[in-house]
């Protein structure tokens, strides 16, 4: 009996899972960012006000939401072309998306010494790494 279908099935299954996780995360995060500029560039720039990137704030914002929702959306539609043309694609992009987000993220963190907060996104990157490697 061949049971490859079962095999293509639980791959299929592990990637649009985890596009879906990546399109949740990311599509919540930038979009938390965009309707919520002001108070994200605030508390940012509080944050970042004792290093070299304190000037370049409001920028890094706009190109950490705009990487944020281009990996959400290319994770989403990853999603559904996945289960419906088993095309991997778009989730690659989102999950390389959302790798890059993370290492924005993680550099910023490192640089504002909040070190906790930049070991928390490490699971978040292995699992984008996954991501891509599935995909």
């Amino acid at each position: 009996m061949d049971f490859t279908f079962l095999l293509e099935s639980k791959m299929m299954l592990m990637q649009s899972l985890t596009a879906a996780l990546l399109a949740i995360l990311f599509l919540q995060s930038g979009l938390d960012k965009v309707f919520n500029w002001k108070g994200n560039l605030e508390w940012l720039t509080g944050h970042f006000s004792k290093t070299f990137l304190a000037g370049s704030v409001p920028f890094m914002l706009a190109v950490v939401t705009l990487a944020e929702v281009l990996a959400g959306a290319f994770s989403a539609i990853g999603v559904v072309m996945i289960l419906f043309t088993a095309s991997t694609g778009f989730a690659f992009i989102g999950a390389l998306l959302s790798a890059l987000s993370l290492l924005m993220l993680f550099f910023g963190q490192r640089i504002a010494q909040d070190y906790p907060g930049a070991a928390s996104l490490i699971p978040y990157f292995i699992l984008s790494l996954i991501g891509m490697y599935i995909c």
